[in-house]
Formats: C-alpha cells, structure tokens, sequence
C-alpha cells in the first residue's frame, strides 16, 4: 500500500492525543479542527496541516493507515468537531451486471449546450432533462428544487451501540427532485466509484426529512464513459447509520438523437 498524504499527519494526531490508547468499544474519541490544526502545525504541505483536507474521506481509500488498521472511520458532527468512531463507515457500491438499458429521451430536440463539459453536475443535468431520473424512478412528477450546501438540523443516530448527537454540519446534494408523493436526493460522481462514505447519503436523507412529510429517497448516480448508472439505498432504521441496503439499480446508454 502506498503511503498517502495524510498518513504521517493523523500518525501524529493519534500520538499527541493518545487516541492509540482509546478504548473504543466504551466512546467514539470526539477531536475538534482546532485540536489537529495544532498537532499538524510544523507540516509543511497544505493536505498534511488543513483539518478540512485532512478530514475529507469521502472513500475507503482516503482514510489514513491508522484508521484502516484499527477499523475507524471519521464524522462531523458540528462545524469543526469530529468523532472517531470504530465500524464501517462507508458502503459498497455493487456493480451493476445486467445489460445496459438503451434509453431514448424525452425530448423532441438536440440538446448542444449540456455535453460540453465533463462535471458531474452537468452529467446530472442532461440524465435529469431527458427525463431518465424519473424514468428510474417512475414518476414523472418530479423537479428540481434542492441544489447545493446546506447547514444540517439537530438529529441524532446510532452507529453500533453508541449514541451519535449532530448539529449544523455542511451538507452537500448535487440535486434533489420533489414530486407529489416523494422527495428524491442524489449523489452524483462522474468516474467509477467502488465505495463511498455512508454520510454523504445519510445526512442529507436526515436533513431533509425535517422539511417534508413525504418520503425521502436517496439515490447514487454516476457517468462512466458512455453509461448512467443509478443505484437506489434506503435506510431500514431511519436512526442506524448502517442499516444502509440497496434496493434497486440499472444502467443505461442515452439515445443522443432526436425523436
């Protein structure tokens, strides 16, 4: 395994804070931003001493050795606080194995402006306006009315058997849909992903469940080459962190030619 950047930096966090001698079966260790702003301060780069570097592991293979041999993982739980809890934190992305489905848009018209580019936002918005996000999901009721970073709202979760208390932590959706009778958010990314961190789905899910009554669907959407993939997750207990489970998924190529 290669060494990555912020493997010496939280090697160091964890001396200074005796967090090696933790016992993580009683507490996860709560640490602040500034508490690894000081341990990190004679780092010369950027990634090893920016706590907001430091703390992005958004896949199992940004977390740093240290969380990797002793199975920890890292979540915010208020603007510049933490905790390191022992679990899993992140879930598999299955691959998706049946057939590309061969979709034809919505549209009567060429669309030139929204292929020029490859974020994931964009990739986002072309599946969105050829109507293949509510093709996946069977509702033609939906539009877009959630975009962006967003301060999340007091909840709180269980991740084992520990109690974990969040408030005003940044979210992100790259965009959510509202129909009648459900509330669709999604988490785009525009390579191939094989994992990612569970928080990324279940903050929001939580977050917006606060604003509305109807159901509150999450969804991982990604472009790799040619081929749009959606898988859907649902949480079976809306308080466990890891009830996460796939429910459904599908692969598609999109028909770029007009009716």
């Amino acid at each position: 395994m290669s060494q990555k950047l912020n493997d010496k930096p939280w090697a160091k966090i964890f001396k200074d804070y005796k967090i090696y001698a933790h016992d993580f079966n009683k507490a996860p260790f709560k640490i602040t931003a500034a508490q690894i702003k000081k341990s990190c301060t004679k780092f010369s780069k950027t990634g090893e001493k920016e706590p907001r570097i430091l703390c992005k592991q958004d896949s199992r293979k940004d977390t740093p050795k240290v969380f990797q041999d002793n199975g920890l993982f890292l979540l915010p739980i208020k603007n510049g606080e933490y905790v390191i809890i022992e679990g899993n934190g992140y879930v598999d992305i299955p691959k998706i194995i049946t057939a590309k489905t061969k979709y034809q848009p919505k549209l009567d018209f060429h669309l030139d402006t929204s292929l020029v580019g490859n974020s994931e936002m964009q990739h986002l918005d072309f599946a969105y306006a050829c109507s293949l996000i509510r093709t996946f999901m069977k509702d033609d009721s939906l539009v877009l009315t959630i975009r962006g970073r967003k301060y999340t709202p007091e909840f709180s979760f269980k991740v084992k058997h520990h109690a974990i208390n969040t408030k005003g932590v940044q979210t992100e959706v790259d965009a959510g849909y509202e129909g009648k009778d459900q509330v669709v958010l999604v988490e785009a990314k525009n390579s191939n992903i094989q994992n990612t961190i569970i928080r990324q789905l279940y903050y929001p899910y939580r977050q917006w469940q606060e604003h509305t009554k109807k159901p509150v669907i999450t969804l991982f959407f990604e472009k790799s080459n040619s081929t749009y993939s959606i898988w859907q997750f649902k949480f079976k207990n809306v308080n466990d962190y890891n009830s996460i489970e796939l429910v459904k998924s599908n692969k598609y190529t999109i028909d770029k030619t007009t009716k």
